[in-house]
């Protein structure tokens, strides 16, 4: 009747699933990758510090527009001497610069003296000025503002790819951590239910033995499979407690504190976790990856910012030739009384100043090794985006292919597992019958317990790679 009863708690402990172990408490909740990944995402210094590139890049754009902001301006010339006022000259205005190079200005000049030039003569209540300032050779196109301008609006794309990749980066740390805390936890849960399957027997055998119904060696053999139990469960403690230290590596506070795991969250169970290929194949993620990895967006970024460097250098080789034109007022008045067409007149055909300015270094050694070095920078930036997209493909075709073999390996450990399981209750079966021994119900027990942690890895190696997939395709820091 005692064996009977041995038997069926062994019976019962030989079907119980591991989700019987994991219900430590009501308290005990599933911490999922997913809000992992969100708590790493929101709080981790290096998350924060990829999102200052954001404002970064948004404080580079501001300086870049500064270049085209308006500008107040002023100058006064005054020289007085053996108590004569030779001369004071003096200007004053605003200039406000264009996206095409065109720069309008309007200004105010005085001057007095008794020695002044004939050429400052201005009427006496000053002059009123309105100008335009144009290039027609070089500057037209391009120039270094606009240059500027259109750098940083690239380097706002540059940094929004910078962002994803620390991102992708570090969420592929975590999930390497995440998943070796849920291997860690379900290799842990195999030991305890085989340590307790184990110790059932182990106090079943005891009792046989008292009551003369099993020989002494059934004990030994059952104990020193239980202490190599306890053995092992102790070191599958200490392997759970450190990859859930290595986890919290990622957790951090709102404030910045380090956080740590507690006993409160547990992995989930790895076999109620679906093991399936991600639904878009290797093709679909090579294309998709070919224009949204980061890597790459930082190269084609690099490309785009090269051209406007190009674009600029080609500029060079265009000689200087800068319009201005003003048109000159009486005192704040240009056109004295409406309607009067010989003041009109003189405005436009008498009443202006204008210029030329030019000039074109000869030998253009300063402007042709410019270029060549900006076409010597583009070329080196396409072999590395050339190199960067043959990786990015590999790894997503090694990564899928991995995946494949280890789904496969996965189908097989499981059957592997249930067939261990099978010749052990008919081990069991067979010792009930006198037919076995306590030592090959321990071996295929052992046997058991190896084919179900070997299980566990493989099942946390899928997860892990599975990550690994979506890191290679550059989509960890993008969801």
């Amino acid at each position: 009747m005692k064996m009977a009863c041995s038997r069926l708690v062994i019976w019962m402990f030989l079907w119980l699933p591991l989700w019987s172990f994991a219900q430590g408490s009501d308290s005990v909740r599933v911490y999922t990758q997913e809000a992992f990944f969100d708590w790493v995402l929101a709080y981790h210094p290096v998350a924060r510090q990829a999102r200052l590139l954001d404002t970064q890049a948004v404080a580079l754009e501001r300086l870049a527009r500064g270049g085209f902001d308006p500008k107040l301006y002023a100058d006064w010339n005054q020289k007085n001497f053996d108590e004569k006022q030779y001369f004071a000259i003096g200007e004053g205005g605003l200039k406000i610069p264009t996206w095409y190079g065109v720069e309008a200005k309007a200004a105010y000049a005085i001057t007095d003296g008794i020695y002044l030039n004939p050429e400052n003569n201005l009427p006496d209540a000053g002059q009123a000025i309105l100008g335009l300032t144009a290039p027609l050779g070089r500057g037209l196109v391009i120039d270094e503002r606009r240059a500027a301008l259109q750098q940083a609006k690239l380097m706002a794309r540059a940094n929004e790819a910078e962002r994803l990749s620390m991102l992708n980066e570090l969420l592929l740390g975590a999930a390497n951590a995440y998943w070796e805390w849920a291997v860690a936890y379900n290799q842990l849960l195999v030991q305890q239910q085989a340590l307790a399957l184990t110790q059932v027997r182990f106090n079943a055998i005891v009792e046989n033995f008292t009551l003369g119904d099993a020989p002494a060696i059934d004990t030994l053999e059952t104990l020193i499979q239980l202490q190599n139990l306890q053995a092992g469960l102790i070191e599958a403690e200490i392997t759970y407690r450190n990859a859930g230290l290595a986890l919290s590596n990622f957790l951090w506070y709102e404030n910045g504190t380090p956080l740590e795991i507690t006993n409160s969250l547990r992995p989930p169970l790895l076999e109620e976790l679906p093991v399936q290929l991600p639904a878009p194949g290797p093709v679909a993620l090579q294309q998709a990856a070919s224009l949204a990895h980061p890597d790459i967006r930082k190269y084609q970024v690099k490309l785009s910012q090269l051209e406007v460097d190009r674009k600029l250098a080609v500029e060079q080789f265009k000689p200087r030739l800068d319009l201005e034109y003003n048109f000159l007022g009486d005192g704040p008045n240009f056109i004295n009384g409406a309607g009067d067409d010989s003041r009109l007149a003189a405005l436009l055909t008498q009443n202006y100043k204008w210029g030329l300015s030019f000039d074109f270094p000869i030998l253009l050694r300063k402007e042709r090794g410019k270029l060549q070095l900006t076409k010597l920078k583009i070329l080196d930036a396409e072999y590395g985006l050339r190199q960067k997209q043959l990786e990015v493909s590999n790894k997503i075709q090694s990564y899928y292919n991995e995946l494949n073999q280890l789904r496969r390996q996965i189908d097989i450990s499981a059957g592997n597992v249930q067939n261990y399981q099978a010749l052990l209750r008919a081990e069991i079966q067979k010792f009930d019958f006198g037919e076995s021994s306590i030592f090959l119900i321990n071996t295929r027990e052992q046997k058991l317990i190896e084919a179900e942690l070997k299980l566990a890895a493989l099942r946390g190696k899928f997860f892990k790679n599975l990550a690994a997939l979506d890191w290679a395709a550059g989509r960890l820091g993008s969801e």
